[in-house]
């Protein structure tokens, strides 16, 4: 099987992060699946975005007024705080220039889609969402909106809240989810003839090149995740010689900026 080439956001050098258009351009380019996060908005609706205000992307927020008459400095508008309906005012590539000409037209507004929208307009296509949100908890939501969708097949989630992890299995998902960061450091720290009687809940380790002190980019890190069964993608890469070494090595996926060069590189 192939290597997995992921589109982190989308394509998000090109055009504005995490938006349908993102995610549209990045599979024309020849992205094999797409990386994305989730929040939940106040009214319980799954919405697409990596921070978790507008403040970055779409320079939205909101004054705090101190005593009667005078404002205070301006505090990014939380997306937990802000219904749908408001949300989709924003404009997700307000502030966004990009890295490389051509794709994106400037004043075009682009909207946060809901997850469901994305799955709805990309069908058949993979995704691997990162629920972010850890307060309120937005799992029931999320698994709601991707069986909406009939997607469990093709939803993988993932976290760096190992509570949302455990709520997402505890609550009988059939799709697959990625390790908590804890699962991670577990496989790579306990002895390796123990390896043979690890089982670990999730079906993939997401990794960087560097963490805990570990080259997860080295053969031996890479044996012991697929010792025990689980794929292994690095993000974020994008470079396609480094791609093309990690490959090499039995990386399963990458996670890229820019789809277009390892896609190219790659022929995709």
């Amino acid at each position: 099987m192939s290597p997995t080439i992921y589109a982190h956001r989308g394509a998000c050098t090109e055009l504005p992060e995490n938006t349908i258009e993102a995610f549209t351009l990045a599979r024309e380019l020849g992205a094999d699946a797409i990386e994305t996060d989730a929040h939940m908005t106040r009214d319980g609706r799954i919405v697409l975005s990596h921070d978790p205000t507008g403040a970055r992307t779409a320079g939205v927020a909101r004054h705090v007024r101190v005593g009667l008459d005078r404002v205070g400095a301006e505090l990014a508008r939380a997306i937990a705080d802000v219904t749908l309906s408001e949300l989709a005012t924003w404009d997700a590539g307000a502030l966004f220039t990009p890295a490389r000409p051509g794709a994106y037209r400037s004043g075009t507004p682009l909207r946060i889609p809901l997850l469901e929208e994305a799955l709805e307009a990309l069908p058949g296509v993979l995704f691997n969402v990162d629920a972010k949100q850890t307060v309120p908890d937005m799992i029931p939501a999320l698994l709601r909106a991707i069986r909406r969708a009939g997607a469990e097949d093709r939803v993988r989630i993932a976290s760096f809240s190992g509570r949302n992890l455990a709520r997402v299995r505890g609550l009988g998902y059939t799709g697959e989810t990625a390790l908590s960061p804890s699962e991670v450091a577990r496989i790579m720290f306990v002895p390796r003839a123990a390896l043979r009687w690890l089982r670990p809940a999730g079906h993939a380790a997401q990794v960087p090149r560097r963490a805990y002190g570990v080259d997860f980019t080295s053969q031996s890190a890479l044996d012991r995740f697929h010792a025990v069964g689980v794929r292994v993608d690095f993000w974020t890469i994008d470079s396609a010689e480094e791609a093309r070494s990690l490959f090499a090595r039995g990386a399963d996926g990458v996670m890229t900026n820019d789809p277009r060069a390892l896609c190219v590189a790659h022929a995709r």
